[in-house]
């Protein structure tokens, strides 16, 4: 599986931007991806991920009610939608595929950077005044 992300940009305080993850060499509805952040002297840090074979998003708490994740199977893409951005929010975003375990992961599975089997490059996110 091979991972390519981008969308990022620079966008003011309470903008939108939309993060893609293309996926190629598997169908993306076949394996769960999640998408983690990094900022400058942070650690990575898990916003968002959606499961395969049947209902499944899970969100970090901070960003609930402002990031949706969604995919788009004909597109073979995840989508990251970031909605009332706030200066906290600038990072290196990464999208990574859970894609060789033997059954579909669990919530908290999916929450670990640990537990992702593929990384795509990371799309910078700056949100600046």
């Amino acid at each position: 599986v091979q991972l390519q992300a981008s969308g990022g940009g620079l966008v003011q305080p309470g903008g939108s931007l939309r993060l893609s993850c293309e996926a190629s060499g598997r169908a993306v509805g076949t394996f769960a991806t999640g998408w983690f952040r990094q900022a400058p002297g942070k650690e990575r840090e898990f916003v968002a991920a959606v499961n395969y074979g049947g209902p499944g998003t899970y969100y970090a708490d901070f960003v609930k009610g402002r990031f949706t994740i969604s995919r788009d199977n004909a597109k073979n893409t995840v989508y990251l939608q970031m909605n009332s951005l706030k200066p906290e929010d600038t990072a290196d975003y990464y999208c990574a595929a859970y894609a060789g375990g033997p059954s579909r992961p669990i919530a908290s599975t999916l929450w670990r950077g640990s537990s992702y089997h593929y990384w795509g490059q990371g799309t910078l996110v700056t949100v600046s005044s």
